[in-house]
């Protein structure tokens, strides 16, 4: 009987403990579900602990239409408050707010959101994308002249080096196939980006097509497969910052990043060993060290067939010379390899599902493409050329359009910051406070794109493009802080298309997803079941 009223005390005991420890818990899961009504923002309600997420945590829905469904329920107003998890962001709709924000007064938002501790995971805190403050506006600074179109132009050799590689291999492939050459092409498409990305940063040759077993390659999938355990350790790195950074989460082994950072430091040491120059992007990083990168006379005149994608570059401090360390080299190289590998791969298969779901499209495209081919009489495709083909520049602006790799992007209010919302209240922005700016929300919005749905490159033609609302195409960010590589990804994914078309027609297969149906995996932007197309050998 004693024993019975002993477990009976402890229970209640653990009881009354975990009362009180659940009670807390959700104190602090709901501590900031206020935070919108507080600032007389419209926002939508949030649940404890998973805010507006709840959904995308049970992969009931992509991270690009809960954007697109939030978008829509607020879209007549300026801003509106949204939870991410139980981070309160305020979300900005208005492209002339988002101007005004970005660009006109950078000064009061100059930062991103930072996830990664510079001890734990330095290759990724010490990139540009992650740096604050002057460390920040030091490497921008410094970094620009090594993305302009003078070092694209070098480049761009290496870069149809692989374009050509891959065709070849594709064409081989597919006349020795007894059946249609049907393919999932994000793997194939990953290849060819893997391939640019260890030639232009890293000063590796190597063909992943043929040997899909190289150490690059399969290293590269590592770091980039966000599933399982990665993926969790990510999740909460990017919904608990302040915890992660406060445990030291480490979400990358060490192994991936010394493997990249021995890369690296070994090849400018043989380089300066052998007083090798190459065209690629360790090159510009060791002439950015020793403060002899500069910007190319012809760089100030190139807007004009830079794409309507291409970002404009912004001034943000003098072009002193900063003293790069080997982290800060190695960090470069390894965000170029991440951007690179990932969101160039995705760029380049959303853009050939559309040229393949649009006939009249494909047609056109490949119509420009044999012209070209024509012209260069035997010569290889140059950076000038590519440059110049409008079609396939509306083409994939177009793709940008709608298929935004990143749906989203974010600031950080750095100063004290009030504007008025469209019923004239004021409403403020608190340093320290997280925004959002949801991308593919504008993009597929009916006011600013007439049938947002339907793939139309036309509305990128000399014509046409005049009506579109800069701040309403926001492919590659606004402002100081947009995407410093958007001319790479652009002739990255020009080059690929170019040969490809030369090479084959892009046909529907049974397994080509029409409309496409988004997977619902939280770190996946693509097709429930991938990008299938079939790749027919064009008869000349």
């Amino acid at each position: 009987m004693d024993c019975f009223c002993a477990l009976e005390w402890i229970l209640n005991k653990w009881t009354i403990v975990l009362s009180i420890v659940g009670y807390f818990f959700y104190k602090w899961s709901v501590a900031t579900s206020q935070f919108f009504a507080e600032k007389g923002v419209p926002y939508h309600k949030p649940m404890p602990l998973f805010g507006n997420f709840l959904d995308i945590v049970f992969q009931k829905i992509s991270m690009a239409d809960k954007v697109i469904e939030l978008y829509n329920q607020f879209k007549t107003k300026r801003a509106f408050g949204m939870f991410e998890m139980r981070n309160p962001m305020l979300v900005i709709n208005d492209p002339e707010l988002i101007k005004q924000i970005t660009i006109k007064d950078f000064d009061h938002f100059t930062e991103r959101r930072q996830f990664f501790d510079k001890n734990s995971e330095p290759l990724i805190a010490r990139n540009l994308a992650s740096l604050t403050g002057q460390q920040w506006r030091d490497m921008r600074s410094t970094l620009s002249p090594a993305f302009t179109g003078s070092k694209m132009r070098q480049m761009f050799e290496l870069v149809v080096e692989s374009a050509e590689n891959l065709v070849s291999e594709l064409m081989k492939k597919a006349k020795s196939s007894t059946e249609p050459y049907v393919v999932e092409v994000k793997d194939i498409f990953t290849l060819y980006t893997n391939d640019v990305i260890a030639s232009t940063a890293f000063g590796l040759k190597i063909n992943s097509i043929q040997d899909n077993n190289n150490k690059f390659y399969t290293l590269g999938k590592k770091v980039m497969n966000f599933g399982g355990w990665t993926g969790i350790k990510l999740f909460f790195v990017i919904t608990f910052p302040k915890i992660a950074r406060m445990i030291k989460l480490k979400v990358f082994p060490s192994e991936y990043m010394d493997y990249f950072r021995n890369l690296v430091l070994d090849a400018i040491k043989y380089r300066e060993a052998h007083d090798i120059i190459r065209p690629d992007m360790i090159q510009l990083l060791m002439q950015a060290q020793k403060g002899t990168l500069k910007l190319a006379s012809e760089d100030s005149s190139e807007n004009g067939t830079a794409g309507f994608a291409t970002v404009e570059e912004h001034e943000v401090g003098e072009r002193d010379h900063h003293i790069l360390e080997d982290d800060d080299l190695t960090a470069q190289c390894f965000v170029f390899f991440a951007a690179g590998f990932e969101t160039s791969a995705v760029l380049s298969c959303f853009t050939a599902h559309e040229i393949c779901a649009n006939a009249d499209v494909q047609s056109k495209l490949i119509e420009e493409v044999d012209e070209v081919v024509k012209s260069l009489n035997g010569k290889k495709l140059s950076y000038d050329v590519i440059q110049r083909m409008k079609y396939l520049d509306m083409v994939v602006s177009e793709t940008l359009r709608m298929w935004p790799p990143a749906i989203a992007f974010d600031r950080v209010c750095s100063k004290e910051y009030t504007f008025q919302d469209f019923d004239g209240n004021n409403i403020t922005i608190k340093k320290g406070e997280n925004l959002s700016f949801p991308t593919i929300g504008i993009h597929r919005d009916e006011r600013y794109y007439p049938n947002p749905s339907r793939f139309d490159p036309e509305r990128f033609s000399d014509e046409n493009k005049a009506n579109i609302n800069s701040q309403a195409y926001l492919p590659f960010g606004s402002g100081p802080r947009n995407c410093i590589g958007s001319r790479f990804a652009l002739m990255e994914t020009k080059a690929l298309i170019f040969y490809l078309l030369n090479s084959f027609t892009l046909e529907v297969s049974e397994k080509t997803q029409i409309p496409i149906r988004l997977s619902k995996s939280s770190f996946k932007f693509g097709p429930q079941n991938g990008f299938w197309i079939h790749l027919k050998p064009r008869v000349k």
